[in-house]
C-alpha cells in the first residue's frame, strides 16, 4: 500500500500547484547544468555559447534514449 499512498500524495500535490513550470524549473536547470559541464568542463566558453552547446548535447542525449527505447520495443514485439 505504500506505493499507492505516495501516488495519492503526488497527485494531490500536483493538483494544488498553480505554476507547474515554476515548480519544475530547479530540476530542469540542474539537468541542463549537467550538459553545460559536459560541453565546457573548464568553464571557459561564453555563457550563451555554453548554453547553446549544452542544448545540443541534451537533444543528442534524448535522441539516444529514444533510439534505445525504439530498439527495446522492436525486440519485445518481434
Amino acid at each position: 500500500m505504500p506505493d499507492i499512498n505516495k501516488r495519492i500524495a503526488a497527485e494531490t500535490s500536483w493538483s494544488r500547484t498553480r505554476d507547474r513550470s515554476a515548480r519544475t524549473k530547479p530540476a530542469r536547470d540542474a539537468f541542463l547544468a549537467r550538459f553545460e559541464r559536459e560541453v565546457d568542463p573548464d568553464g571557459v566558453l561564453p555563457e550563451d555559447e555554453r548554453r547553446t552547446r549544452a542544448e545540443h548535447a541534451k537533444k543528442a542525449y534524448m535522441l539516444r534514449l529514444a533510439k534505445l527505447s525504439a530498439l527495446a520495443r522492436k525486440r519485445r514485439t518481434g
